[in-house]
């Protein structure tokens, strides 16, 4: 137990550093999810057959497709189209395109949580279909979708960990290399899975607090 402290010290500045591009790499990832994701819902809910037809066949792609693949795709097949990506970017916007179809479905769960009379009300008042979403429909929406949100962001930032197959400095792909040039498996690998639950311990304490608080109605 001795030596397991003595060689924490050495390593944690090390895996505190792949902790920092970590928590980015799960900010930059969460923010595409969000915003991509918000789009594929709203092309759903618009009632126009071609965009809800583009984004059901895009969400069903994209899930069908595995992470790690998507991650492989992006970085080395990208730039055969002249499309190159540092590994932070390619992970950033593989993992935000992957969780944008999870994100595209708590949106429109929340989208059609909200009373139809809602919608009617708003257009019998005259609101275009701008001004009814930003008005009526999301304010709305926002109660049934905070939970799950908080539950899709712990998966996030676990899922952050497959950014190190591209060669991501995260936190795992720090591991390996100690793990590899230590042989210290046992020592490396407790401090990675501690870290990662010291990251995750906040936002599951967010995704409880968000159900007990949006959960009923």
């Amino acid at each position: 137990m001795e030596k397991f402290f003595t060689d924490a010290q050495v390593y944690l500045p090390i895996l505190l550093q792949g902790a920092l591009t970590t928590v980015g790499l799960a900010v930059a990832a969460l923010v595409i999810a969000t915003l991509f994701g918000l789009v594929l819902a709203l092309m759903r809910y618009s009632g126009n057959p071609i965009l809800s037809f583009l984004s059901r066949s895009f969400i069903n792609i994209v899930r069908g497709i595995p992470v790690l693949v998507q991650l492989f795709y992006i970085y080395f097949v990208l730039p055969e189209f002249g499309i190159d990506l540092t590994a932070f970017q390619a992970g950033a916007i593989g993992l935000g395109i992957a969780y944008s179809c999870y994100m595209a479905e708590n949106f429109r769960a929340g989208l059609e949580a909200v009373d139809k009379g809602q919608l009617e009300a708003a257009q019998s008042i005259g609101m275009g279909w701008g001004q009814m979403m930003r008005r009526v429909i999301l304010p709305q929406a926002v109660r049934t979708v905070l939970p799950p949100y908080g539950n899709t962001m712990i998966m996030l930032l676990k899922d952050t960990s497959q950014a190190s197959v591209i060669t991501v400095a995260e936190m795992t792909f720090q591991g390996k290399i100690l793990a590899a040039s230590t042989f210290q498996n046992m020592t490396v690998y407790t401090l990675v899975a501690g870290l990662y639950l010291c990251l995750s311990v906040p936002l599951l304490l967010l995704a409880w607090w968000l159900e007990k608080r949006f959960g009923k109605k």
